[in-house]
């Protein structure tokens, strides 16, 4: 696993040592900003086709969130799974190359801010392989086995690549959870597990308080929480996140609301930088955006976390 290097290629502390010692900033949706820059989006492979397309634009969006001032990238693997790349004829070698090439080009891109950053690797849900919306309703019909029979090859090959921890995001439900859970075993990656929720439930409807248990006592997780969901649901999850005694990762979207049929985003956006502080108040020690967040709210949550107003 690789340590984030400063200018003078120093090993420095582990996210988990960040954690502990106060709250680190995420980066933003990867998906908008690679849209900002005029990609097109419209495949069933979303941003992970640009890593065998447009690797040159994956970069160039984590470079725009380092300058941001985001301190841990998310890399552009959370579509990218072993069976969507081979309905696009790419073999599992390759595959695993493209998922081990998000890895490093979000490491170049953060190196070359010469400050102290660290590499997330997206491990997206079951339902983001099938792009047809229902990672946001989970429960698609298959066992926990089966479950960890799917993402087990994927996280084997993006732990390989040596990221910093493995983000396990977007969860829809408890079932999934435990399968991830499973999945990254002995893998000897840290991992961070966030759900996508809809007020004080799962997006499958489970109780928070249920679904965030899951954690206990495994010291694999260095941070559990929520992410892609509405910022006013936000609050009330990470304190219900905290009572694990683990360290709480919230990174909600913008506020609109993503239309699967249309494929499209609806609604006005409600993300807003000084949440930060509630956040933080509530047991938030690392904080961000998701989809529709873009370089300047990640630039404003770092204006409000180097403030001594926060």
């Amino acid at each position: 696993m690789h340590s984030p290097l400063t200018p003078d290629s120093t090993p420095r502390r582990t996210l988990g040592d960040a954690l502990a010692e106060g709250t680190v900033l995420l980066d933003g949706g990867l998906s908008n900003q690679l849209e900002a820059q005029g990609c097109d989006l419209s495949d069933a492979l979303w941003s992970a086709r640009l890593l065998s397309d447009a690797p040159q634009q994956i970069e160039a969006a984590h470079a725009a969130y380092a300058r941001a001032g985001a301190q841990v990238l998310i890399t552009a693997s959370y579509q990218a799974t072993f069976e969507g790349f081979a309905r696009r004829g790419i073999g599992r070698a390759r595959a695993a190359e493209l998922m081990a090439a998000s890895v490093e080009s979000a490491r170049r891109a953060g190196a070359e801010t010469g400050r102290e950053l660290w590499v997330a690797a997206s491990v997206g849900p079951y339902g983001a392989m099938l792009a047809d919306g229902s990672e946001y309703r989970g429960r698609y019909g298959l066992t926990v086995r089966e479950l960890e029979r799917f993402h087990r090859p994927r996280v084997e090959a993006l732990a390989g690549a040596g990221p910093d921890v493995l983000a396990l995001e977007t969860v829809p439900d408890i079932d999934e959870a435990e399968a991830l859970l499973r999945a990254v075993e002995g893998l000897g990656v840290p991992v961070w597990l966030s759900y996508s929720v809809d007020g004080d439930r799962t997006r499958a409807g489970q109780p928070l308080e249920e679904a965030f248990a899951l954690v206990s006592g495994v010291d694999q997780v260095v941070a559990v929480g929520v992410n892609c969901c509405d910022p006013a649901d936000a609050g009330r999850a990470v304190e219900t996140a905290a009572a694990t005694g683990k360290p709480v990762v919230v990174y909600p979207n913008s506020g609109e609301e993503w239309d699967a049929g249309g494929r499209g985003w609806t609604g006005k956006g409600t993300f807003e930088a000084g949440r930060v502080r509630e956040w933080q108040r509530a047991g938030a020690r690392l904080v961000g955006g998701c989809c529709r967040v873009g370089p300047s709210d990640i630039a404003a949550l770092a204006g409000r976390l180097a403030s001594s107003e926060v």
